[in-house]
């Protein structure tokens, strides 16, 4: 506990019963702003979608719909609780728990408000206590990260495997594989961002970037790293057009078809919770996190504001992509994470870390990035070349 909470100036008189009941309490307010936002998510993407089919959507339970996402979450809480006779029954109810706890757990690293820069350390005062605007900012925030991005698929997994049904097995395989194609591509992007701000913590790669917007890392990354890390993302979330570890048509409901009441609600949940959480990381690794376009404002509310404002933009975003783009054959997204997005992320890391040794050494950088480029347009022939000989074989024992 020390060393996850090290950094936050909270804990700069050390430890007390004051200080760690201080904590739970910022969990909980942490918890109830991504159940808030879950609920209102819900409801925002059923009225998006159907705004755009031409639709009217949730407009019975409360005003223009709101209390909907209320109303089904009391009707599964009401719903009879049922369990397959071939499952194993531990790690059956035991799956719901994983895929909601990482969601959670990736949030609370989330700086979501205080000052950045100008003078002002990122702390703000509650309840006469000084600590950072986020739940917590261990020195190893991006990979606690990564770490819980990888924790999470194993719920989909032990859902599917626990239920003692091919389906949720065929969709619990579909999601190892997924989760091994893209989560190499999404952990580049993110070195990159390390590479610049030169920190793991949350909170000084968003302090890095907090001058304006010239200094954010969308920009100093040259959008690359930015764009593999959203598509990325997309697929680590199971959201369309990546949803393949739940296709409906293919597979009934995927992992999660044997569950019902309660249990599927969690799973419900934990995926609308997982696409806050990587909507408010991508704000924080490459938009600037609460600062904003020009630098701080000079309110403490002008940084939750900020930060506000980019999560609804990206959470359009991906409910904008769910409502118009048709789902990938698996080949397609066995290939676009192997052979583009692996790829080049691994050669724009390069690129990058070329260019912080010529900067840090004195060189000069178009000689670096020359020969960056030739020694990375040498190795990306080789892999394709690679991965052209390995379908060709391929292609013989299937004949």
């Amino acid at each position: 506990m020390r060393a996850l909470f090290a950094a936050d100036p909270l804990f700069s008189g050390g430890f007390d019963l004051g200080v760690v009941l201080f904590v739970i309490v910022k969990a909980l307010i942490g918890f109830t702003f991504v159940i808030v936002g879950v609920i209102l998510m819900i409801w925002f993407e059923r009225k998006v979608i159907s705004d755009m089919q031409n639709r009217i959507g949730p407009n019975r339970a409360g005003p223009w719909g709101l209390l909907q996402t209320l109303a089904d979450g009391i009707k599964l809480i009401f719903k009879e609780d049922l369990s397959p006779d071939r499952a194993d029954k531990l790690v059956y109810k035991l799956a719901p728990y994983l895929s909601v706890a990482p969601a959670f757990l990736t949030f609370c690293i989330v700086p979501i408000g205080g000052v950045f820069t100008g003078g002002g350390d990122g702390t703000v005062t509650l309840f006469g206590k000084t600590t950072y605007l986020q739940v917590a900012d261990p020195p190893i925030g991006v990979l606690f990260l990564l770490a819980m991005s990888s924790v999470a698929v194993y719920g989909v997994m032990l859902a599917g495997w626990s239920s003692g049904s091919k389906y949720p097995l065929l969709g619990a395989v579909r999601a190892s594989a997924q989760m091994v194609s893209y989560e190499a591509a999404l952990g580049l992007s993110v070195v990159t961002v390390i590479l610049l701000s030169g920190s793991l913590s949350t909170h000084d790669i968003v302090a890095q970037q907090a001058s304006g917007i010239l200094d954010w890392n969308f920009v100093a990354t040259a959008f690359i790293p930015f764009a593999i890390f959203c598509v990325a993302a997309t697929a680590e979330l199971n959201r369309p057009p990546f949803d393949l570890v739940e296709a409906e048509q293919e597979l009934v409901g995927g992992f999660h078809t044997e569950y019902s009441s309660i249990r599927f609600g969690m799973f419900y949940l934990a995926e609308f919770m997982n696409t806050i959480t990587m909507s408010a990381i991508i704000v924080t690794l490459f938009l600037g996190g609460p600062a904003g376009p020009i630098g701080p404002g000079p309110e403490q509310l002008w940084p939750f504001f900020w930060f506000t404002v980019k999560l609804l933009a990206f959470l359009f975003a991906f409910v904008w992509v769910r409502a118009t783009l048709p789902r990938f054959r698996y080949d397609q997204l066995m290939d676009l994470g192997w052979k583009r997005l692996i790829p080049l992320s691994l050669g724009w890391l390069l690129l990058v870390a070329s260019l912080r040794v010529a900067d840090d050494q004195g060189w000069d950088r178009f000689l670096v990035v020359g020969i960056a480029f030739a020694l990375g347009l040498a190795a990306a022939f080789l892999m394709m070349g690679a991965i052209r000989v390995a379908d060709i074989n391929r292609e013989r024992v299937d004949a």
